[in-house]
């Protein structure tokens, strides 16, 4: 039998490296404060602030709604009422403006930007309420299918916004309670430095309860 040749005097025993492992305390850390962080709050800003801005755009979806319905309402009214021109034209333009003055959830910790939608708005509700009111001496006009439609679904829209500004209100007000109390507060420091307060919508005189578009049908 052939004898193996010996290994010679300078060569050097192969060693391998086993893969880096994190320390054992480590892991224990991690996993001990893992439930103590979470149970603690620490995703509780970011998920008020979601649930914010899913509200707001909410609000942004039901008047975007209103605005679709008023041309088709303006053009029915329009031929029974044509007298009623400065009032079309008044909805006419708060329509406009309510359309253009837009918001993103970027925009939800200005209150300035909040205030300028807010208004916009508010000025289309009050040019859509006085035409509502003028159509009264029009019992054509109210008995018109078209318009008998267009009062149901308007009806229903200005409830959902309602309702929807209602959902904003609250959800920033949670939100912005999370950001000043205690644990909160210390968590948006260290984790959320971003995190800024959120303007509400302010009621307006009789927003808690929608136009009344019931034209005696």
């Amino acid at each position: 039998m052939t004898a193996l040749p010996a290994a010679t005097s300078g060569a050097r025993p192969v060693r391998f490296r086993s893969a880096p492992q994190r320390p054992f305390w480590t892991l224990l850390v991690a996993a001990l404060l893992a439930p103590l962080l979470s149970a603690c709050g620490i995703n509780a800003v970011p998920t008020y602030q979601e649930r914010a801005q899913a509200a707001f755009a909410e609000v942004q979806n039901q008047y975007q709604r209103r605005a679709d319905l008023i041309p088709n309402l303006v053009e029915t009214v329009k031929g029974y009422a044509r007298q009623e021109q400065d009032v079309l034209t008044a909805v006419v333009e708060a329509r406009a403006r309510a359309t253009q003055t837009t918001i993103d959830a970027g925009q939800l910790t200005d209150p300035a930007a909040v205030q300028r939608f807010q208004e916009a708005q508010d000025g289309l509700s009050g040019a859509l309420s006085r035409l509502l009111v003028s159509v009264e001496a029009y019992p054509d006009l109210k008995s018109n299918a078209n318009f008998l439609a267009l009062q149901s679904q308007l009806e229903g829209t200005e409830n959902r916004i309602a309702v929807a500004r209602r959902d904003y209100i609250e959800a920033v007000r949670v939100y912005n309670t999370e950001l000043r109390t205690i644990p909160g507060r210390w968590i948006a420091a260290i984790f959320y430095g971003d995190a800024e307060p959120m303007a509400p919508f302010t009621a307006r005189a009789g927003a808690e309860t929608p136009p009344a578009v019931d034209f005696g049908k």
